[in-house]
């Protein structure tokens, strides 16, 4: 099976040391989508520890990551990467198939799925 979501090895070192700091050594990486932003869908990361029936499951860099089978269609081929500035660092996403993002960089749409878009 192929991965669903693509880690660089910058986001991968990046989810480590933020594993490590929030004591979720052994966590899992959730990459998930959710209704609402400006665009009608947001993404959402968190760590867990917990597989469900419904989840895809594939490991990069070291790092397990999970994602609901209901995602997975919206998220297939998507980038994950951590840069950092002068600014600070963050995570950003390349997603293939949003056809639509919002200025605020974590809100978009796709082609099939319009979501719930909010006001901002």
């Amino acid at each position: 099976m192929s991965n669903i979501v693509n880690l660089t090895e910058a986001a991968a070192l990046q989810i480590k040391d933020m594993m490590q700091e929030s004591e979720e050594v052994g966590a899992k990486l959730r990459v998930a989508i959710k209704g609402g932003g400006c665009s009608g869908l947001s993404y959402g990361m968190g760590f867990e520890h917990d597989v469900q029936e419904e989840d895809e499951v594939f490991e990069q860099h070291g790092i397990s990551v999970v994602v609901a089978k209901n995602d997975a269609a919206i998220l297939q081929g998507t980038k994950i990467d951590y840069k950092q500035s002068m600014m600070g660092g963050g995570f950003t996403i390349e997603n293939p198939n949003a056809i639509a993002n919002c200025g605020c960089g974590s809100s978009f749409r796709t082609a099939a799925n319009t979501g719930k878009p909010e006001n901002c």
